[in-house]
Parts: C-alpha cells; structure tokens; sequence
C-alpha cells in the first residue's frame, strides 16, 4: 500500500506545482497599453479606462490606454496583431474587426491566428432610434413606412462592417424590407446627422441615444438582443416585435498578439475576469449600459468563431460590400 502510495503523492505535488507555477507567472515588469480601436468619450473607450484603472491597481503596474481609432477598429486590431508577443500589449477588440470585416475586405491580420483571445469583456444590445421628423413610433410602423417607400429610408452607422451597419442589414432581411446604408466614421458624426434629421435611423449605443430619448428629440423604436436592455427595460426588442430570434449584440473583447506564451494568456485571463468581477468595476460599467460577461480563453474563441459564422453567412446573403 505504501509503495502505491508513493506515485499518487508525487502526482498530486506535481499537479500542485505547476498551477503554483501558472498563478505566479510574471507579466513584463513595463507599462502595459491597452489599444482600443476607437476615439476617447465612447462606449470602449469608457469600458477600456475602467477596466484599465482597476488592472493598474491590482497587479501594481501602470496600465496606459491607447486610443487607435480609425478604419473601424481595424487599425488598432493590427497594431496588436503585430506588436510584441510579451504580454505588454492587450486589445480590447470588438465584434467588427473579428468576425465582420474579414469578411468584406483585406484587413491584414488574422483574428484567429494573429489575436489571441483572453476573455469576453462586455456586452451590449444597440437601440434603434429614428428623429421625430420620420413620423414613427414603433418598429412596425417603420417597416410599414420602409416597404412603402422602399430604398427612400436610410439609417446610420458607425462604418461598413460595424456592428450597427449589420443590425441594419440584419433587420432589412428579416422584415423584407430596403432601408439605405449610410456609413459614418464613428458614434459622434452619425448621431448628429441623425439629431439633424439628415439621416432616418441609427442603431445607437443606449447610453449615447438616452439623453437624446429623454429629451425627445429621437424616438426608441427597439433593442437588438434577445433580451430586453436592463439601461433601457421600457423599450422592445425587435425579437418580440414580430422577429423571433433576432439578436445583433454588440460587445468588447479582449485580446492579446498571437504569439503570446500560453502561461502569459492564461495570466492576463485571470486579472481581467478578476477585474471585471469586481463589484466597483460592474457597478460602473452597468451605469454605461455595458454587461460585463468575463468567461475563459475557449468560450470566447468559440464564440468569436460562432459570431464569425453568422455574420460571414449575413455579407454573403445581402451581397454586402466595403465602402
């Protein structure tokens, strides 16, 4: 029985060895950046600096934000794409440039060999709002008022391959109807057109739309997730509109160069979701109509493959091309 013993012991020491050894593994002792893919004032950019602010705390280093907007996302998602596999350089990427844009255009990097996923950051639905000029309520008098005037409305959206862009798409197939892609270089020029009535429709972040709905000068018509938006309880969901299943989320992601030593992601891993978890950190988060929803490396790979799927299919459908 004692010589049995024996292996069982050594394994078990083994087994806690290396996670002793996973635990304490050491990121670079330099400034990390966080790259976000979009200007400072919005939504990632508002997650990003929360976030940021709590890792700086928790593992003693100082956490920098670098706000590379530009092509949608893309540009910052390159950066990453090619920066120093070290563990100094995380992204917090975004449903656009990982599972929608490759798909219409070169976009110089590979989402699922040059990023590597750390965990999911938040989540969100989009509302689509329209000025009070269009002369609607509801979600069904604006597909009643686009199948009669088919291609006269037009919504907005934060560029070609945004996730507000394939909202659009997404509910021009379901409904059978023709609504006008207009593409915007980000939130801020497409929601003053909208405020401007230059435009019919945007499909907004809540927390940019709310104070536009509270004033009156934009009307909610219907949130773009399964569920009903916790920022916004009062407003339907296009799913219970009359489109069972329709879901276009948006959401934030974080990731690391592809070459990162696995010890290294599976630590970066562990500080985020703990960073997230953290009651401050939520609180703040929910007060911006962000969820946050931290899981492991695998489930968000899974799921940038799954969302990747669905969208790749919708470009190839609706015949969707880059501007």
């Amino acid at each position: 029985m004692r010589r049995r013993s024996i292996p069982l012991l050594a394994v078990a020491l083994a087994l806690a060895l290396a996670a002793g050894q996973a635990q304490a593994q050491e990121l670079p002792r330099k400034p990390i950046t966080l790259v976000v893919g979009f200007a400072a004032g919005g939504a990632a950019d508002a997650a990003a600096r929360m976030i940021a602010k709590k890792l700086q705390a928790n593992i003693g280093q100082t956490v920098v934000v670098d706000n590379r907007a530009g092509a949608g996302g893309n540009i910052a998602h390159q950066f990453v794409a090619k920066a120093e596999p070290d563990g100094s350089v995380i992204l917090l990427g975004s449903i656009g440039p990982l599972t929608i844009a490759p798909h219409l255009m070169k976009v110089g990097y590979d989402p699922f060999k040059d990023l590597a996923p750390l965990t999911m950051g938040v989540s969100f639905p989009n509302v689509l709002v329209v000025h009070q000029g269009v002369g609607v309520k509801t979600l069904a008098e604006f597909v009643a008022k686009a199948k009669a005037q088919p291609g006269k409305l037009d919504f907005a959206s934060t560029g070609a391959g945004s996730a507000s862009h394939l909202a659009g798409e997404l509910l021009n197939q379901r409904a059978g109807i023709d609504t006008v892609h207009i593409p915007y270089k980000g939130g801020a020029p497409a929601l003053q057109d909208l405020l401007g009535g230059r435009v019919a429709a945007y499909y907004s972040t809540p927390a940019t739309a709310a104070p536009h709905i509270e004033s009156g000068k934009l009307v909610p018509l219907a949130t773009t997730g399964l569920q009903r938006s916790e920022f916004m309880p009062q407003v339907p969901t296009v799913a219970e509109s009359g489109y069972p299943g329709f879901a276009a989320t948006n959401w934030y992601a974080f990731m690391a160069p592809g070459k990162t030593p696995v010890p290294v992601l599976e630590r970066w891993n562990q500080e985020l979701v703990k960073a997230l978890r953290d009651p401050e950190v939520k609180a703040e988060l929910d007060h911006h109509g962000l969820t946050p929803a931290p899981g492991t490396r695998q489930q968000l790979a899974d799921y940038i493959a799954s969302e990747s799927r669905t969208w790749g299919q919708l470009v190839r459908e609706r015949g969707i091309k880059a501007d």
